[in-house]
């Protein structure tokens, strides 16, 4: 069923850009559990990569007004993408890229690992010390926030050394060549255990607040905070300012990234693009239609008009930087990758070691049985969820990845 045929169903609650590609019905019984609620300030959007997701579905676009649902921000508050374009041409990388990747991996720690000691950025280059600046303040803004007993116990040290860290799941660090063969550097990460701490707290005050009201809902995930009461400003305030840690956290991975691929060529890259940085896990307050609504996007990127974004494939696949068109319908949005089209579980029934092998031919990266999960064929065909978003976004760079790190 395509998505005109879809959206009918909905009743006009719901705009679907998925083209002919196929939506999971349990994917469409969490938008049509999300298209009931009453907070709603519009219609769902719903992008091409679209997948069913805890709570809310992947790949939605959610107006609220004068309220907000944690479980459709999720746990990975401010999760998204980074990528730079470097002074590098594929000729001067070296024939193997296993060193890189070892570099990589030891000055990046991945999956659960994290730094020993607090950031130090280290150089005296200036933009270390930027770096090392915005770390000071961010920390040192933290005691500001109503965290400690609003909303649950965080491990402070923790929080201190996860800057500067990937995780696991389908974060990564990618080098990638674009169409002229020059070489990007692409990470995808978030905000790590602050956002899952803040993240699930908030999900507990939800439903809390719901259960004082006259509301049956169909999922107890989609409860909401109300604007005005405390919980929803501990809760937007944790929130903004674990986006901002999110987005620290990529930036501090790239330098570490550059200053390892330095390290094993023997020469300063210089960074000849801007570094765009974007969110798809997040919350925003935005206006639509002369209205002023929160905007959650879980599994989705802004697009305005001109703003540049970035869409991942799977790590054997194709990437794209993106500008975005500013379709209003979509509340200015494109999808934030391909998208699943098979659960972890069921990708590591069906696939092999092997087939990650021949699946990644070509890409220095791991292949073993503990990372089956994100196989390619795990995900949608990202040529296909371009092609459904072309009024969307418009393709300004197409990258391959020559080397993936995972956690």
């Amino acid at each position: 069923m395509n998505s005109q045929n879809l959206e009918a169903l909905f009743g006009g609650k719901v705009r679907l850009w998925t083209g002919d590609m196929p939506v999971e019905q349990a994917a469409l019984d969490q938008l049509k559990n999300i298209s009931e609620l009453p907070i709603l300030g519009g219609h769902i959007a719903v992008m091409p990569d679209v997948h069913m997701g805890k709570g809310a579905t992947v790949g939605s676009v959610i107006p609220t007004l004068s309220a907000v649902i944690p479980s459709a921000v999720g746990v990975d508050i401010g999760c998204g993408m980074l990528a730079v374009r470097t002074g590098l041409k594929a000729s001067d990388l070296p024939d193997s890229l296993a060193s890189m990747r070892s570099s990589i991996e030891h000055d990046v720690p991945v999956g659960f690992s994290f730094h020993k000691d607090k950031l130090a950025v280290g150089g005296d280059s200036p933009a270390g010390a930027v770096l090392q600046q915005r770390y000071d303040t961010l920390m040192a803004s933290f005691g500001d926030l109503a965290l400690f007993t609003g909303l649950g116990h965080f491990n402070q040290e923790r929080m201190t050394q996860q800057v500067g860290t990937l995780g696991g799941g389908n974060h990564f660090i990618e080098v990638c060549l674009d169409e002229s063969q020059q070489v990007w550097v692409m990470l995808h990460s978030g905000s790590r255990n602050v956002g899952k701490t803040v993240g699930e707290a908030a999900m507990e005050a939800a439903k809390k607040h719901v259960a004082t009201l006259d509301i049956a809902l169909p999922d107890k995930d989609l409860a909401w905070l109300a604007d005005g009461t405390v919980e929803f400003d501990q809760y937007t305030s944790a929130l903004s300012w674990s986006q901002d840690y999110a987005r620290l956290n990529r930036d501090v991975m790239l330098h570490f990234v550059i200053r390892a691929i330095e390290g094993v060529l023997g020469r300063s890259l210089n960074i000849t693009d801007e570094a765009v940085n974007c969110h798809h896990n997040y919350l925003s307050k935005e206006e639509f239609g002369g209205q002023s609504v929160w905007v959650t996007r879980k599994g989705a990127v802004s697009a305005r008009k001109g703003q540049m974004g970035i869409i991942p494939g799977s790590m054997g696949a194709k990437s794209f930087i993106v500008c975005g068109k500013g379709h209003e319908a979509a509340y200015c949005s494109c999808s934030h990758g391909a998208g699943r089209k098979m659960s972890r579980a069921a990708a590591k029934r069906y696939f092999t070691a092997e087939d990650l092998s021949d699946q990644t031919a070509g890409v220095e990266c791991r292949k073993d049985d503990a990372v089956v999960d994100e196989i390619p064929g795990a995900y949608k065909d990202i040529d296909e969820v371009m092609a459904a978003q072309s009024d969307l976004v418009e393709i300004k760079h197409t990258l391959k990845q020559v080397l993936c790190v995972k956690g």
